[in-house]
């Protein structure tokens, strides 16, 4: 019987919104924290938090430290206990260099599940663990930081139910007991449903749980890892009248969470900002950010210098390894090496746009306006007036031009590069700040060498070009002039930002809704100047064949459409069954486009709605699949998923998607697809 084929629809909207809330939620969060920082930094300077951080004790920092040190060995027992799940038991030594790289993106860039999924993947498949064991892994370690939440959080409402910013005084006390008992109830329905059952069913979905010892252990090492983590936050702070270690937890455990829901590299902005919302009662504004800086250093940035030198070095090794023991990978890699560098690359180089783009909105804030007057008195007037903005107005630009840069657009690329530099000859001006020109000319330089891994042409190149495709730019240079023209006392009253003159209650209400416009108007701007290009889809008749055919390859009976790269040069087939997009193979045609007709492809199936599935893929492609987080899992001679690890190059390929979610529902189907049999 085959499967049920259903055709390309339109989104609705309801859908999509749904598909974005997390975006959504992520935007209103980072809103409310730049109110939140607005309103604490009308006045605290950069001079204050510089010596909240002199001030701090030696002993204060050594404590934080070490700590530090406990909360990451804590987190490599995580992936040492998702080994031994999974049935396959990995060395301590391998599982701490997986643990400790995977955590520190997952740490800094946001989206914990995607990005430590990729790094645990590409370690844990050459260590010999099947693909659907890497699954295993990935599950019990994003499922072991919930557990500990539930139990830290539930224990807080019961004992101290007003600690928590906004729940513990606005709510009824029989509240928040139901809530805190529910939280524990979840916990004691896990190990009983492991100790009891074994196996659960959601949502039709098979799930193997733990044995009950092994739940016992995640909940508690999982609930002892948030502890140490708070304990280094609060080692950093001076002692305060009332803020004992339990009040303190709260208000970390709520500030966390706020971070994890705005899908923020490093819950940057929303972390901070209820950080300060939920200790202004106990500590100093200044000594707060003094601590979040601190903080940030040990358990953000250093770490992830280090996993970054390690894992680096480990893929040279691999890559080395791989080309002694096979001469055609050399091929492969010579003419793909640039497009396909490692998923950890390419998000550090976002989150470091993202960091610079809040250093920026922030400048203002924390460091006094640049002073033009020692290059002409006339013109330095006229300049320090219309560009009190531009600070504030470049970390924005750069914020969304993370978003291409994620998407490895081509486009977003230059334009980010350029804005750094901008952004940092601006700070020069300012030499109270040297560090600001510092940091930004670093980040240009370490996104500059990865032009070749950005690949994608913007929608503004994507088609012949036209005058409505020029709309945009036209606006974003309207729109960026109007904010650069503002009356100085205008820009005065708002410290110069932007935000804050838009936040700002001294302002006209006419004034600040017209800032408000200009910036989203600009912001939507750059982004229609620089998202991926619409898809284009061929549907497959005779000519389509006859196209596939030419680059090289036998074209499938059966497809509902093909997808060509950005270059035009390679293309790959498809089916649409059920909600899945399933691609037919690796694209076939020019080596280097076809990295971007699987990027194509992926667009395809976001703008349906659907979920990506890429069967009979071969071994050269594997990172790309990676980094759009599907799982490889090898196939046997007929086209199914193999059940143990393969050694060297399976006979049919792989079967890429995300196993967790959809590999239930394409077992049954594969056998049913008339597709060739493989021929290796």
């Amino acid at each position: 019987m085959a499967p049920d084929r259903v055709p390309a629809a339109p989104v609705s909207i309801l859908k999509r919104l749904l598909r974005n809330l997390p975006a959504l939620l992520g935007v209103g969060l980072l809103c409310g924290a730049v109110y939140v920082v607005q309103h604490e930094f009308r006045t605290l300077k950069f001079a204050d938090i510089k010596a909240s951080v002199e001030s701090m004790p030696t002993r204060a920092l050594v404590i934080a430290f070490i700590f530090n040190l406990l909360a990451y060995g804590i987190l490599t027992l995580y992936d040492r206990l998702g080994t031994i799940y999974a049935g396959h038991k990995v060395s301590y030594g391998r599982v701490a260099f997986a643990s400790f790289c995977a955590y520190t993106l997952s740490h800094n860039l946001g989206f914990p599940a995607v990005s430590g999924a990729a790094v645990r993947y590409r370690l844990y498949a050459v260590w010999g663990l099947a693909p659907l064991q890497i699954a295993k892994v990935v599950a019990f370690c994003s499922l072991t930081f919930g557990l500990g939440a539930l139990v830290l959080g539930g224990a807080i409402l019961l004992f101290e139910p007003d600690a928590i910013p906004f729940i513990g005084d606005k709510l009824p006390t029989w509240g928040v007991y139901i809530v805190g008992v529910a939280m524990w109830a979840l916990v004691v329905a896990y190990v009983a449903l492991a100790g009891l059952v074994g196996t659960v069913k959601v949502m039709g979905k098979s799930a193997e749980l733990p044995k009950w010892p092994m739940a016992v252990a995640q909940v508690a090492l999982a609930a002892i890892d948030v502890a140490v983590t708070a304990a280094i936050f609060y080692a950093l702070l001076p002692p305060a009248e009332g803020l004992t270690y339990q009040r303190f937890l709260a208000v970390y455990l709520a500030s966390y969470s706020a971070g994890l829901a705005a899908n923020l590299p490093g819950g940057i902005g929303v972390f901070d900002g209820a950080m300060l919302l939920g200790l202004a009662n106990y500590v100093e504004a200044p000594q707060i950010v003094g601590a979040i800086v601190v903080f940030r250093l040990f358990y953000y940035i250093i770490p992830l210098f280090l996993a970054g030198s390690l894992f680096t070095g480990n893929e040279v090794i691999l890559r080395g390894g791989d080309l002694l023991r096979n001469k055609r990978l050399a091929r492969l890699a010579k003419a793909s090496e640039t497009l396909s560098e490692p998923d950890f690359a390419i998000g550090a180089a976002t989150g470091v746009v993202v960091m610079c783009g809040l250093l920026l909105l922030s400048l203002a804030a924390i460091a006094p306006q640049p002073d033009f007057s020692w290059i002409d008195p006339d013109f330095g007037d006229v300049a320090s007036g219309a560009g009190a903005f531009v600070p504030s107005l470049i970390g924005a630009g750069l914020l969304v031009l993370a978003g291409g840069l994620s998407q490895r657009v081509r486009l977003a690329w230059g334009s980010t590069i350029t804005l750094l530099l901008a952004g940092a000859a601006y700070a020069i001006v300012d030499a109270d700040v040297w560090w600001v020109p510092t940091i930004l000319v670093a980040a240009a330089l370490l996104i500059s060498p990865f032009r070749g891994a950005f690949y994608r042409r913007a929608h503004l190149f994507s088609g012949p070009l036209r005058a409505g495709a020029l709309i945009p730019l036209v606006t974003l240079l309207i729109s960026a002039g109007s904010l650069l023209l503002f009356d100085r006392r205008v820009l005065g009253l708002a410290d110069g930002t932007f935000w804050a003159a838009i936040l700002s209650p001294d302002l006209p209400n006419s004034i600040r809704v017209t800032i408000a416009v200009a910036v989203l108007v600009a912001a939507v701007a750059i982004w229609r100047l620089i998202r991926p290009g619409t898809v284009a889809v061929l549907d497959w008749n005779g000519a389509a064949r006859q196209r596939y055919g030419a680059l090289g390859a036998t074209p499938p009976a059966d497809a509902d459409g093909m997808v060509t790269g950005e270059a035009d040069r390679a293309a790959i087939p498809f089916l649409r069954i059920e909600n899945l997009l399933l691609g037919l193979g690796d694209p076939v045609g020019a080596e280097a486009d076809r990295p971007s007709a699987i990027w194509r492809l992926r667009d395809l199936a976001e703008q349906e709605g659907r979920h990506l599935a890429v069967w009979r893929a071969g071994g050269s492609m594997l990172k790309i699949y990676s980094d759009l987080g599907l799982t490889s899992l090898p196939l046997d001679a007929r086209g199914i998923p193999e059940a143990a690890p393969t050694q060297g190059q399976p006979s049919c390929g792989y079967l890429c998607c995300v196993a967790e979610r959809d590999l239930q529902r394409l077992l049954p189907l594969l056998p049913t697809l008339q597709l060739p049999a493989c021929s290796d």
